[in-house]
């Protein structure tokens, strides 16, 4: 009897439910790209408009030109360079420390719901820097991609992953804005609003001109008048898009958790993790001012632990030392909840209510104060 090699599975037929999910999945990613392009093609129409109509053709005065063009291509390239950065840096997901090991997975999945599942959650949670919790109070922990879930981290179901310090996904630039490209988002808002303003403030005066038939009829007639129309529509709509987003940098919060405040122990602190707005602006552009307003990864911290500025002192954490008062809802003290990456944690260090005595003790308490929490699965 001979033996042979076994025979590869046939691939699915074509109407197999596989090939058919397949395929689907594929067409969704061409039409997530839609917005990009539409944003590309306004984008090269204006270069066009501005460039070649408004500048080369219409203008007159030759200062006048090189001034505009060089003013132009500064506001343009760093347009690109933003709107780049943002749409192709990847977001940061969780590291290999808040995924479950193979034996808790298993444990997880067949222990039935009850104080079996929380010791599992507790086991995987006790040594990591976490401090948010559920509405019901359980450990945050992702289901679908079977990981404790950091602060501030959440579920993209567009992505379909976890996402570190996630705001929203965009669909401008087919991509989640989180911890890695936050800032590259904040730069594309403020250059492409600088970008439409200037052209629409210097477009302006040709605009009257064409409407007040002060020019002569030509091909340039449409486009400078439809580029003033334009830039004047996406200024408005970006401006009130850059404020929303600096106020949410200067509260140190992101869109999510307006929508819904993180949860520590006790309860729900919409200020859990605002510390003052010079911190918090560094938290988001770095320490370096020469590299905040270029699309350059400056921001502090490794985006699985963020300080937090704690109003009601939770009883099974070290207390504040100076023997302060960590009950009065007047005062904010400045602490760390869990152990903070070193990048993060030189952001408590100019406190007054900080010691490193106490940071060492506070090191050596890590994974005794977490609660017999009920695990809720939550994307």
């Amino acid at each position: 009897m001979r033996c042979g090699k076994m025979a590869a599975p046939p691939p699915p037929a074509a109407g197999a439910p596989g090939a058919w999910g397949g395929v689907r999945r594929r067409c969704q990613r061409l039409l997530y790209w839609v917005p990009v392009l539409f944003i590309s093609s306004i984008l090269c129409w204006s270069y066009y408009a501005y460039v070649t109509q408004l500048c080369l053709l219409t203008m007159t005065n030759i200062g006048e030109k090189v001034v505009c063009l060089v003013a132009y291509h500064i506001f343009f390239m760093l347009f690109i360079w933003s709107y780049w950065k943002t749409i192709f840096t990847l977001p940061m997901n969780p590291s290999k420390e808040f995924h479950l090991s193979y034996s808790d997975k298993e444990s997880l999945e067949r222990e039935p719901r009850g104080e079996s599942q929380q010791e599992v959650l507790r086991r995987a949670a006790k040594d990591l820097p976490i401090y948010t919790r559920t509405m019901s109070g359980a450990i945050r922990y992702c289901d679908r991609c079977h990981l404790v879930k950091p602060d501030r981290c959440h579920h993209c179901s567009v992505c379909d992953k976890c996402i570190l310090k996630m705001d929203h996904h965009c669909p401008w630039v087919n991509n989640c804005v989180g911890f890695s490209n936050y800032k590259f988002f904040l730069l594309f808002l403020a250059y492409s609003l600088l970008y439409c303003l200037f052209i629409a403030a210097t477009d302006l005066q040709y605009f009257i001109k064409f409407w007040t038939n002060g020019l002569p009829d030509t091909q340039a007639k449409f486009h400078i008048m439809f580029l003033f129309f334009a830039a004047a529509m996406f200024s408005v709509s970006l401006s009130s898009l850059f404020g929303y987003h600096c106020w949410l940098v200067s509260k140190n919060k992101s869109t999510l958790e307006v929508f819904r405040a993180p949860i520590f122990r006790h309860r729900a602190d919409k200020n859990g993790f605002s510390l003052g707005f010079s911190k918090n602006l560094r938290q988001v552009f770095g320490d370096e001012k020469k590299y905040w307003l270029l699309p350059v990864f400056s921001s502090l911290g490794d985006g699985c632990s963020f300080p937090t500025c704690l109003v009601n002192q939770d009883p099974e954490q070290a207390s504040t030392p100076g023997g302060l008062n960590s009950t009065s809802k007047n005062e904010n003290h400045l602490f760390p909840a869990k152990p903070l990456r070193d990048s993060q944690s030189h952001l408590l260090t100019d406190t007054p209510s900080w010691s490193e005595t106490t940071a060492k003790a506070e090191k050596g308490k890590v994974g005794m104060s977490n609660p017999a929490l009920t695990m809720e699965n939550e994307t």
